[in-house]
């Protein structure tokens, strides 16, 4: 019933993510490297910062 295919990312990989951003990482070279969307990625930089 779901439309999308959500998936759920523990806290810690969010962090780690998010840290990477902070040190130098575009949000584009994560999104490819993780398979995590730019808009996710921009969401937890915003939500954990």
């Amino acid at each position: 019933m779901e439309s999308r295919n959500k998936r759920k990312y523990n806290d810690d990989f969010k962090k780690m993510v998010v840290e990477l951003y902070h040190t130098g990482s575009s949000v584009s070279t994560l999104s490819s490297e993780y398979g995590v969307s730019e808009v996710t990625i921009y969401k937890w930089i915003k939500a954990l910062t």
